[in-house]
C-alpha cells in the first residue's frame, strides 16, 4: 500500500527493493507494484524538471515530424491545396478534441497531486474513471457527430472548393476513428502526471514508426493498395494511434505500469471522481476550444484574402508545422512544469513547484531563440521541405516565419507557465487568460483591419504576434500571484 512506501526511499517493511511493493489481490496472489520516483520532489530540481521533460520533448518532436512527412507527401503528390487541407482540418478537429480531452487535464491535476501524496489507490481509480469517460465520450459525441457535422464545420472556414474536396474525408476520417487519439493523450498524460515519461515515449515513436509507414503506402499507394491521396494521411493515423493505444491499454490491465488497473477495483463509474476529472479539467477544455475556435476564425479572414489558397498553405505549414518545431518543445515542458509543480504541491512543497516552473520557461526560451534563428536565415528552405514552389505561397510563408521567429519566444513561456498553473490545480486562470490573449485579441484585430478594407496576410500575421505576447505577459503575471499555493484537491 502507498503507507509501505517511505519518502526517503528507503527498503519498505515489506523487504522488497525500494522501487516495489505487493499487493494482494482477492485470489491470495501478489504481484510486484512500482514505486513513485521520489526525486521529483526530493531531489534537485533541475534533473526533476528535465527528467518528465526530455522524454515528452522527443516524443512531441517525434510526433510533429510524422505531421511535417504528412505535408510533404502530400505537397510532392497532390498539391499545396492538400496542405492546406490538411491543415484547415486539423484545426477542426483539435477544436472538438481537444474539449472532448479536457478531463485529462483534470486527472493530471488529480494523479499529480495523488502521487506526490504517494497514494497509489487513488492514482489508480482516477486513471480508471477517466478512461471510462473517454470511451464514452469518444464513441457517443464525437466519431458520429463529428462526422455528420464535418461539410458543416469546412463551410466556417470558407474553405475554397478544391481545398474542401480534399478536406472533407481526411476531417470525417479523424472524427471517426478518433478513439485511438484519445486513449493514447489519456495514457500519456496519467503517466506523465505519475512520473513516468519514458512509456509515453515509447508509445510515441511507436506509433509515429507505424504511421509513417501507414502514411508513405496510403497516400501515394503502393502494390495492389490504390494512392488515397489526402484521405490516406487520416487513414495512417487512425490504424497506428488505435494499435499503439490497444498495446498501452493492455500494459494498463496487465499492471505493467506505474499507473494500474486492480482486480479489486470498482469498475462501475464514480461520479464523484468524474465530477473531479471535469471540475479541473472543463476550464482547460474550454481554454483548448477557445484557442482552437480563434484560430478556425483566422483561417476564416484568411480564407477571405485575396490570395486565400496560397496564404491557408503558406499558415498551415508555416505556423501548424514549422512553428512546432517551437510548440513540440513548449509543450513538453509544459507537461513536466504541471507534473513537477503538481506533486511537488501535493508533497506540501510550493517553493519547489514555482522554481521548476521557472527552470522549464528558461529552457524553452533557449530552444525558441535557436528555432527562431533559422526561420530568419533559411525560410525558403524550410518551406521547400513541403514542396512550397509557387512564388506567391513561397513570399507569404517567408512573411509568416519572420513574425513566427519573435512570437515562440513569446509563447514558449506562456506555455510553460500555464503548464504551472494547470498542474497545480489553477485551471480556470489560462481560461480567462485565453480568452483576452487568443479570441479577443488577434480575431478582433484581423476584424478591424477587414472592416477598414486593409487586411492582408501580414495583417493577419501581426494579429498572432500580438496575441502571444499579450498570453505571455497574462500567464507570468498570474503565476507570480501565488493564488495556486493554495488551491484544495
Amino acid at each position: 500500500m502507498a503507507s509501505d512506501i517511505p519518502a526517503s526511499g528507503a527498503e519498505p517493511a515489506t523487504g522488497l527493493p525500494s522501487d516495489v511493493t505487493r499487493d494482494t489481490l482477492p485470489s491470495g496472489t501478489s504481484r510486484k507494484r512500482q514505486s513513485f520516483d521520489r526525486s521529483i520532489i526530493d531531489g534537485p530540481i533541475v534533473p526533476a524538471v528535465w527528467k518528465i521533460a526530455w522524454p515528452t520533448v522527443l516524443q512531441n518532436a517525434i510526433g510533429g515530424l510524422q505531421g511535417i512527412v504528412d505535408h510533404a507527401l502530400v505537397g510532392h503528390y497532390v498539391g499545396y491545396t492538400a496542405n492546406a487541407a490538411i491543415g484547415v482540418s486539423w484545426q477542426i478537429f483539435l477544436v472538438v478534441i481537444v474539449f472532448i480531452s479536457s478531463l485529462f487535464t483534470g486527472m493530471g491535476v488529480l494523479v499529480a497531486r495523488a502521487a506526490g501524496a504517494n497514494d497509489h489507490d487513488k492514482v489508480n481509480r482516477t486513471v480508471y474513471q477517466a478512461f471510462l469517460t473517454a470511451v464514452a465520450l469518444s464513441l457517443g459525441i464525437l466519431a458520429p457527430i463529428g462526422y455528420v457535422l464535418s461539410p458543416t464545420l469546412l463551410d466556417l472556414v470558407n474553405a475554397t472548393p478544391a481545398v474542401r474536396a480534399e478536406a472533407l474525408p481526411f476531417l470525417q476520417t479523424m472524427f471517426l476513428y478518433s478513439i485511438g487519439l484519445l486513449m493514447f493523450f489519456m495514457l500519456g498524460g496519467a503517466l506523465r502526471a505519475a512520473g513516468d515519461a519514458r512509456t509515453p515515449l515509447r508509445l510515441g515513436i511507436a506509433m509515429t514508426v507505424l504511421n509513417f509507414i501507414l502514411n508513405v503506402v496510403f497516400i501515394r499507394g503502393a502494390g495492389p493498395i490504390p494512392a488515397f491521396g489526402t484521405r490516406g494521411a487520416a487513414m495512417g493515423t487512425a490504424i497506428a494511434s488505435i494499435a499503439v493505444s490497444a498495446v498501452g491499454l493492455w500494459l494498463l490491465f496487465a499492471g505493467r505500469l506505474i499507473v494500474h488497473f486492480e482486480r479489486s477495483m470498482p469498475l462501475r463509474p464514480d461520479f464523484m471522481i468524474i465530477r473531479s476529472l471535469f471540475r479541473f479539467g472543463l476550464p482547460a477544455g474550454i481554454q483548448g476550444v477557445a484557442m482552437n475556435v480563434a484560430g478556425v476564425m483566422l483561417l476564416r479572414f484568411i480564407g477571405s484574402l485575396r490570395d486565400s489558397a496560397e496564404a491557408q498553405a503558406a499558415y498551415a505549414v508555416g505556423y501548424a508545422e514549422l512553428f512546432s518545431l517551437i510548440t513540440w518543445t513548449s509543450v513538453g515542458l509544459m507537461g513536466a512544469a504541471a507534473a513537477v509543480a503538481g506533486q511537488n504541491l501535493g508533497a506540501g512543497r510550493p517553493d519547489r513547484s514555482a522554481h521548476a516552473v521557472h527552470i522549464a520557461a528558461r529552457m524553452g526560451l533557449g530552444v525558441a531563440a535557436a528555432i527562431g534563428a533559422l526561420f530568419l536565415l533559411i525560410p525558403d528552405q524550410l518551406l521547400g521541405v513541403f514542396g512550397l514552389t509557387d512564388p506567391t505561397v513561397v513570399r507569404l510563408g517567408r512573411e509568416l516565419l519572420r513574425f513566427l521567429s519573435v512570437s515562440g519566444l513569446f509563447i514558449t513561456v506562456a506555455l510553460t507557465y500555464t503548464g504551472g498553473l494547470q498542474g497545480t490545480g489553477d485551471t480556470r486562470s489560462p481560461l480567462y487568460i485565453t480568452l483576452i490573449s487568443q479570441v479577443l485579441l488577434p480575431p478582433g484585430i484581423c476584424f478591424l483591419l477587414d472592416r477598414t478594407g486593409h487586411l492582408q496576410a501580414s495583417g493577419v500575421w501581426t494579429a498572432i504576434l500580438v496575441g502571444h505576447m499579450t498570453r505571455c505577459l497574462l500567464s507570468v503575471w498570474r503565476f507570480q500571484q501565488g493564488k495556486w499555493r493554495h488551491i484544495q484537491v
